[in-house]
């Protein structure tokens, strides 16, 4: 199977030298991050048999963000943490999203325009959501930062998961309705004010896309109500990268052949880029240093955790069915050896890293050009 770091160390260096200075020092990162996870240049551990002696080198991993080897088990550690946190009702999933004409304008001022769109997003729901007229009080968001689609075009929008009620001022839980959080259209149609308020005072007029009257797209359905699963959906879309090893079927002739499927339909596709094409595409999804991806709001921010255990007492004394925390949480013991199955696996020595040079001194403030568009 071929994996992304096969394509970055066949490809990357030639990559590199096309687009010369004009490549990010983030995605010059990631590149020499991915070409070298999981292989003695990061280091690592020598494992033996206590019984055969039989010998296993665990490389280190890199730990870059956008590596695909390294997404499943930042997902574990998240998802450890997170689940103290969540709350024992249903869940609610909104996305937002910017139309075609601001995204080549977000893609060239990321360091401004993302963490804009995040607020905005965010703002929106917590408005409409303090509305009497609605749900009278305080939400709680969890907001993911997404700038891809299936075929790896630059499309940035926000997933939202959002606890199914609110807190009111008088401290009681206001339930949503079964299938319905917020009026979709108000919601659009605020994220849309609060959007182009904030990029009016961040850009000048003429690096700004003429006003439509254009519906921008928001997105709301009911998710699972069942705690884990709740758990595995947050998963999918926290520790996402833009494309996963399984999705790369093969490298031949200097062409990278990945699978995608269809939005509408589910369908299965192929696509075959150039493997200059198919770097570039991936690294426009690199985010720029210190660019956080997932942001708390409302109920469930850092300054609100005392809140936010209160109610969850509070909804756990109106809930049926009361889930174990951790039920299918196991210690691992030792490793067997593969070799004989009768030994374990013992640390034994230590693999030094290879020193790293450190990325060139260059602003990630915008995106100039390298390969412009989708």
């Amino acid at each position: 199977m071929v994996e992304l770091a096969e394509i970055v160390g066949r490809h990357g260096e030639e990559y590199q030298k096309h687009f010369g200075e004009r490549i990010l020092p983030s995605h010059r990162r990631a590149l020499a991050d991915i070409a070298a996870c999981r292989t003695p240049k990061l280091g690592g551990r020598v494992f033996a048999c206590n019984d055969c002696g039989h010998q296993h080198y665990a490389y280190h991993s890199c730990n870059n963000r956008s590596c695909p080897k390294c997404s499943g088990a930042r997902t574990g550690r998240w998802l450890a943490k997170r689940e103290a946190e969540l709350l024992p009702t249903r869940y609610f999933h909104v996305v937002f999203t910017l139309p075609e004409p601001w995204r080549e304008v977000v893609r060239s001022h990321q360091k401004q325009l993302l963490p804009l769109l995040m607020r905005a997003a965010a703002q929106s729901l917590l408005t409409l959501g303090a509305d009497p007229r609605h749900l009278g009080g305080e939400l709680g968001l969890l907001c993911v930062l997404h700038t891809w689609t299936r075929t790896l075009i630059y499309h940035p929008h926000v997933h939202c998961l959002v606890p199914a009620g609110a807190l009111a001022s008088d401290g009681t839980w206001r339930a949503a309705r079964k299938k319905f959080l917020l009026p979709v259209r108000a919601l659009s149609r605020l994220f849309r004010g609060k959007f182009l308020h904030g990029a009016g005072q961040l850009l000048p007029r003429e690096e700004r896309p003429a006003y439509s009257e254009q519906e921008w797209v928001v997105y709301c359905k009911p998710t699972l109500n069942r705690t884990r699963k709740v758990l595995a959906y947050l998963g999918r879309y926290v520790n996402r990268v833009a494309i996963t090893n399984r999705r790369i079927l093969k490298l031949e002739n200097d062409r990278v052949t990945f699978r995608w499927q269809e939005s509408a339909t589910g369908a299965s596709r192929i696509m075959i880029l150039p493997a200059e094409e198919f770097l570039r595409r991936f690294l426009q999804h690199v985010l720029p240093k210190g660019m956080h991806k997932v942001r708390y709001y409302g109920l469930l921010g850092p300054t609100r955790r005392a809140r936010l255990r209160q109610l969850q007492l509070l909804l756990a004394k109106r809930s049926e069915k009361q889930e174990p925390a951790n039920r299918d949480i196991v210690i691992p013991a030792e490793p067997a050896c593969p070799c004989c199955d009768t030994g374990v696996m013992i640390l034994v020595g230590r693999i030094r890293r290879v020193a790293r040079s450190p990325p060139q001194k260059r602003s990630e403030q915008s995106w100039q050009s390298v390969g412009a568009g989708a």
